[in-house]
């Protein structure tokens, strides 16, 4: 999957290529087919896509009573609409009674760009994260999508998929070493003088911001963390145990997603220097992604900054 490729784009070929193999998969939206890239699926399998409108807590509703007949739902939405508006019906109807429904929310994090700060969600890792039996998955390019995508088809249970608007580098496939598990990560590139654990588009930021780091001598290890529950806390604990200091990075609030993930786990079992990078207890901005992205410093050069920090707190 050479090129660049949206993360909902990949998700919306995924849903069409699966839907044969398996017949159980329904697909539900929220009058947002055209942006959530479920469109495809809907001319390809009308009788399995059924639009709910601008209803987003009655389709969950309708998820669950679909999971409790034995299908397999996935909602889509955005991600504000998926983790904000639904929150009551996702804890009560899907995570409470351990239905088998995928909740997607699209247009995840400060990148929706010009849409601003209502519909730039930058919480939802925290909220579905809280909820006990959700899986939380935040792929970072197409083809690692379309395998998270496979990968809950078989997963049996409620799970939140995040999926990006703007089109992304795709480079997992170019990895040799690369293999997708949930709840495992993968080490992206070694180094031993710190890690960046990164999840979503942030994981291609932190191989740039490795590139930089290496030319002034810093050996920079870099974790993929498309799971982030359950977390791969074996991953990261010898990632911390070998390197010594720890650098997340999120295109999400720093506050209880990947970074308070990451901190709970080295605070009870391996302390070390841990720095969050992501957006800093605040609401977007509207702008273009680029620039959004710039404004709030999530970029390869501030990531680097973080880690020159974290190295610091290390010596």
């Amino acid at each position: 999957m050479a090129g660049k490729i949206a993360t909902r784009g990949a998700y919306g070929k995924a849903l069409v290529e699966l839907a044969e193999k398996y017949p159980k998969l329904m697909v539900l939206d929220a009058d947002l087919s055209k942006a959530t890239m479920t469109k495809d699926f809907a001319a390809a399998y009308p009788e399995r896509f059924f639009d709910c409108g601008i209803a987003e807590n009655n389709m969950v509703g309708i998820a669950a009573g679909m999971a409790a007949c034995g299908l397999k739902p996935f909602t889509n939405t955005f991600a504000i609409f998926a983790a904000g508006r639904c929150y009551e019906q996702v804890r009560n109807s899907i995570a409470y009674p351990h239905l088998n429904a995928v909740i997607v929310g699209s247009h995840g994090g400060i990148s929706v760009g010009e849409d601003g700060a209502t519909h730039q969600c930058t919480e939802d890792l925290a909220l579905m994260r809280e909820l006990p039996g959700m899986v939380v998955l935040n792929p970072c390019d197409g083809n690692e999508m379309r395998l998270a995508v496979e990968a809950l088809m078989e997963y049996e249970g409620p799970a939140y998929l995040r999926l990006g608007r703007p089109a992304v580098e795709t480079f997992t496939d170019e990895l040799e070493h690369y293999s997708f598990q949930l709840g495992k990560g993968v080490t992206i590139a070694e180094g031993s003088d710190l890690t960046i654990v990164a999840t979503g588009m942030m994981v291609n930021m932190a191989r740039k911001a490795r590139e930089l780091l290496s030319a002034e001598g810093i050996s920079v290890r870099v974790l993929d963390i498309h799971t982030i529950k359950p977390l791969d806390e074996e991953l990261i604990l010898k990632a911390a145990r070998e390197t010594g200091a720890i650098v997340t990075s999120e295109e999400a609030s720093v506050i209880g997603g990947l970074g308070g993930a990451v901190a709970e786990l080295l605070a009870e079992n391996c302390p070390v220097p841990v720095i969050r990078h992501g957006v800093n207890d605040t609401f977007g901005r509207s702008g273009k992604a680029g620039d959004v992205l710039e404004y709030y410093g999530l970029t390869p050069e501030v990531l680097s900054e973080k880690c020159r920090k974290a190295l610091a707190m290390k010596k």
